[in-house]
C-alpha cells in the first residue's frame, strides 16, 4: 500500500513559530490601487506618497495591460499598478496627493476596504501615515 503525506507544512513547523498575537483594535486600513501609463511616473508618485507619510508602503507592479474606452474609441495600453497602503481615515487626503500629481486626466484611483490582516503589519502600517 502506498503512503502519502498529508498536504501542509511539514511536521513541527506550526509548533516552532510563536503564537500569533490576539486580536487587537486597530484602526481601519485601505487599499489604494492607482493605474499609471508607466512604470517611472508609478514609481514617482510611490515614493513622494511614502516620504510625505500619505501611503505607510506602496508596491508598484509593472507589466499590465489596460483595456478601455475613453471619448468613444477603444484603447488597449500599457499599465503599471501602484498598491498603496494607509489608513481609512487618510484615504480623501491619498486621493487628492495623488490626483494632484497623476498625468491622467481621469485617473484610475480606488479605495478598497481591508477587513483583516495580520495585526503587527496593521499596527505598523497606523504608525506610518500622518
Amino acid at each position: 500500500m502506498k503512503r502519502t503525506r498529508d498536504v501542509g507544512p511539514p511536521r513541527g513547523v506550526l509548533s516552532e513559530r510563536p503564537p500569533l498575537p490576539r486580536a487587537r483594535l486597530t484602526p481601519p486600513a485601505v487599499l489604494v490601487l492607482v493605474a499609471y501609463a508607466s512604470r517611472a511616473a508609478a514609481e514617482r508618485a510611490a515614493k513622494a506618497l511614502v516620504r510625505e507619510r500619505v501611503l505607510a508602503c506602496a508596491t508598484v507592479m509593472p507589466g499590465g495591460k489596460a483595456f478601455y474606452r475613453w471619448n468613444g474609441k477603444e484603447h488597449a495600453d500599457p499599465s503599471t499598478l501602484l498598491w498603496g497602503k494607509t489608513l481609512a481615515s487618510r484615504s480623501r487626503r491619498a486621493v487628492e496627493a495623488i490626483r494632484a500629481m497623476h498625468p491622467d486626466v481621469v485617473p484610475e484611483i480606488l479605495v478598497l476596504p481591508v477587513r483583516g490582516g495580520h495585526v503587527p503589519y496593521l499596527e505598523w502600517l497606523a504608525g506610518e501615515v500622518r
